[in-house]
């Protein structure tokens, strides 16, 4: 079958994209070259030296970002190595802590576990928009920060910036570049959970004169997790990078970056004695022989270090990256950045994962030895044996100019560029025997029965080595895109800024299934018919666009009104589909997102402290909806509504005293369709309405630096799926890290960290059936040795 879709392609599209926007652009450039002519001889040159916030960032990474962050209408929140290096944060996910609002509260669906980087950000996932130098790094992993200089959060819809992904915002990873110094600087860790770590960063100064310098990033980790038995990180990375022409009109950089990693998964821990739960027996299907096992109920909670998988269960994950990225400065006022990369991440991963369903809970079964009235006895059967076998592929080329020009006495900072990209994905899949999975008759089940309160992973199997089944489903996006912006200042008071986005897609979907068989003693495919193939393609073209007015009441403050909108066109999750209740549908429109917000940006103490406050109004419609009356029926009639207050500090209060925090509060609804959460409440699952982040540090001036922080995340609640007597939302809570550091010497530092000082007992993430949660980290330590020369 072969299904093709055009909406609203327009012709030559891909043909006369990069032309049009270069005649545009042609007499910006020549304008500001030619106001800059004159400097081309410099009689003096003045170097003036500034410290170094390490909390505060003044700008952006991105060359879409001209102005400074108090003149920028949109929330941001820029992460700084500094502060990710004090808190003692490892991966992507626990350097987003600093920013409220945003968490890996979702564990995934059913009996399946979300895999790396699970991302909410203002009531929506944020996964599929997250990018590493601001081209969309794709893979469902783990990123480590050792080769992060900072994250640039940045909320909002970002379609106008990067076109399709989450309605509410985008994260962008900073790589460490090479720098014009000699420098090496090694962190060397141990804690809690069998925490092992070393990075080291080597800096080179290989031609000064001609602005060469070599780059050297390296990790190794070999750790368990303080909240877990059996779990394992395990992972190596290096990242060389080299850059010719530091300090000089043209530089290149080209740097690579190989990760694999070699961890044991979480599945979570049964949810059973948590607040909200009672017995999965369903009253209403109930019967004389299979009663409601109201025992359950005052079951006792189990203890959330154990482990429900198997300790062969694995999560490898191989990824590779090449860029090459060109900055030129035809004058000061006139800029050109390109950056071309290829890279490729390919997952393996398989998880022993349990559904605490009726069935799968044994506490009645004199066979198998479990007895109602005492609870160690009682069974949870593995029966979701899942597995992830998927490789990701991105090409990209993006090319971006910006210039500074003025038009009378209006003066224009002006952005253009034009990007061109390839991302596939592929997913294998599996026979279903191999997996031990249902349809393996109950006297032959493959997976031993684990012990409620007192599982072992290590429990001998008979469990085969998974086989694919020859079943694949391919998904490729090419897109070309065009996007222009401008700063247009009146005066030192006022601004208005505006930008458009054009994005052309071509989606391609094909999937084939195969009919097969399993013989004993081991699986064979065998072929009972012709394969069976689905190819569906999508092909159009989706604009976005934003515009913003700012206000400066001081040099150093503004006031700013913006609205932005976002799309997102079925197939964004490389997939596509037929079927009605599918927001994939190829005949169905975008889905769209619209903000509005009003904010303020003040600096204090000579710019070392900055101050933020914002309300915002997000909806996100044509979201998919069946009829009530007819099940067959489906419309794009939903709407979502976000509201939200947030507030930020960040920087130097004095000399020595550093702080973060951030305050958010989201008021969230179903506008139109049906109500999304288990507990019937009319808000967006997995948000926690309100979220508060803090961390502070003092320098002492005998060289002790002390610093701590507490974070809060209000309750949650989840998602529905049917499934009985789970818990419907998930506590508040209040958790309270610290920190002490101490310089030995100029090569030496010292830090010790402490997480959870309280040992709180919280649920970090649930899935959406509520069978299963992950733990909060207990209270934890960690050493880390500063070697620095």
């Amino acid at each position: 079958m072969a299904i093709k879709s055009r909406k609203h392609a327009p012709s030559r599209f891909n043909q006369h994209v990069g032309a049009a926007l270069a005649v545009m652009l042609l007499p910006v450039a020549a304008q500001a070259a030619g106001q800059n002519a004159s400097q081309q001889t410099l009689n003096e040159v003045k170097v003036i030296g500034t410290q170094e916030n390490d909390f505060k960032a003044d700008k952006a990474s991105s060359p879409k970002y001209t102005e400074a962050l108090v003149n920028t209408p949109q929330t941001i929140v820029v992460i700084k190595k500094e502060l990710i290096e004090q808190q003692g944060a490892l991966t992507l996910t626990d350097a987003l802590r600093n920013t409220p609002g945003v968490g890996t509260f979702f564990l995934g669906e059913n009996g399946n576990t979300n895999t790396g980087d699970a991302v909410y950000m203002r009531g929506f996932d944020a996964s599929s928009s997250i990018y590493v130098d601001g081209v969309r790094d794709i893979g469902s992993i783990s990123r480590d920060v050792f080769n992060i200089e900072q994250i640039d959060v940045l909320k909002g819809p970002a379609g106008t910036d990067s076109g399709r992904g989450s309605p509410t915002g985008s994260i962008n990873l900073v790589s460490k570049t090479p720098q014009l110094e000699n420098a090496f600087n090694s962190l060397i860790t141990v804690g809690s959970g069998k925490q092992k770590r070393a990075t080291a960063d080597w800096n080179r100064v290989i031609d000064a004169d001609s602005g060469t310098a070599f780059r050297l990033n390296l990790l190794k980790q070999d750790s368990g997790n303080a909240a877990r038995d059996e779990v394992k990180n395990e992972r190596w990375a290096i990242a060389p990078s080299v850059t010719f022409g530091l300090g000089k009109p043209t530089r290149v950089t080209a740097s690579f970056l190989h990760v694999d990693q070699d961890n044991v998964p979480d599945g979570g821990v049964p949810t059973i004695g948590l607040p909200g739960y009672v017995g999965p027996d369903n009253p209403a299907t109930a019967t004389a022989t299979n009663p409601v096992r109201t025992y359950i109920n005052s079951a006792p909670k189990v203890d959330p270090k154990n482990f429900y998988g198997l300790a062969s269960d694995y999560d490898k994950v191989k990824a590779d990256m090449v860029t090459v990225k060109v900055d030129h400065d035809f004058s000061p006022n006139v800029k050109l950045q390109n950056i071309t990369r290829y890279g490729k991440t390919k997952q393996d991963y398989l998880l022993s994962a349990f559904m605490g369903s009726a069935a799968n809970l044994v506490t009645n079964n004199a066979a198998l030895g479990a007895v109602p009235s005492n609870p160690s006895t009682w069974l949870l059967a593995r029966s979701n044996r899942t597995i992830k076998d998927q490789k990701n592929t991105v090409l990209t080329n993006q090319s971006t100019i910006t210039a500074q020009l003025n038009t009378g006495a209006i003066s224009h900072s002006l952005v253009g560029g034009v990007e061109f990209t390839s991302e596939k994905q592929t997913n294998y899949s599996y026979v279903a025997a191999s997996l031990g999975a249902s349809t393996v008759a109950a006297a032959t089940r493959t997976i031993p029965l684990a012990n409620l309160y007192n599982p072992n992973p290590h429990e001998s199997t008979t469990v085969f080595k998974p086989v694919r089944s020859g079943a694949t489903t391919d998904g490729a996006i090419d897109t070309q895109s065009a996007y222009l912006f401008d700063t247009v200042k009146f005066n030192d008071q006022w601004q208005i800024s505006g930008g458009v986005r054009a994005d052309h897609f071509s989606t391609k979907y094909n999937a084939i299934t195969l009919q097969t068989a399993v013989t004993a003693p081991a699986p064979q495919l065998i072929p009972v018919g012709t394969p069976l193939g689905t190819s569906l393609s999508l092909s159009d073209t989706v604009y976005n666009g934003k515009i913003s007015a700012l206000y400066k009441p001081t040099p150093d403050s503004s006031v700013y009104a913006l609205y932005s909108t976002s799309k997102a066109p079925p197939g964004t999750n490389f997939t596509l589909s037929t079927a009605a209740s599918s927001a994939q549908n190829l005949s169905y429109d975008p889905q769209e997102t619209t903000t509005k917000e009003i904010g303020t940006k003040w600096d204090f103490l000579k710019q070392k402290l900055s101050l933020t406050a914002a309300v915002y109004q997000t909806e996100v419609k044509n979201e998919v909806e069946q009829d009530p009356v007819i099940s067959t029926i489906y419309y794009q009639t939903g709407k979502k509504r976000v509201q939200g207050l947030e507030l930020g500090v960040v920087g130097e209060v004095m000399h020595n005293w550093l702080v973060s925090a951030g305050y958010a509060r989201m008021n969230t609804s179903v506008e139109s369709g049906r109500v999304v959460t288990a507990s019937g409440v009319n808000n967006l699952s997995y948000t926690p309405k309100n979220t508060f982040t803090s961390w502070t540090s003092y320098t002492l001036p005998f060289g002790l630096k002390i610093g701590g922080g507490a974070r809060y995340v209000g309750e949650m609640l989840r998602g529905t799926d049917g499934a009985y007597g789970t818990p419907a939302k998930i506590d508040s809570y209040w958790v309270m890290d610290a920190m002490a550091s101490y310089s030995v010497n100029k090569n030496l530092d010292l830090q010790l960290n402490a997480y959870n000082l309280a040992d709180k007992t919280y649920v970090a993430a649930i899935n959406k059936s509520g069978y299963r949660y992950t733990p909060g980290q207990p209270r934890s330590f960690s050493v880390t040795a500063n070697v620095k020369f």
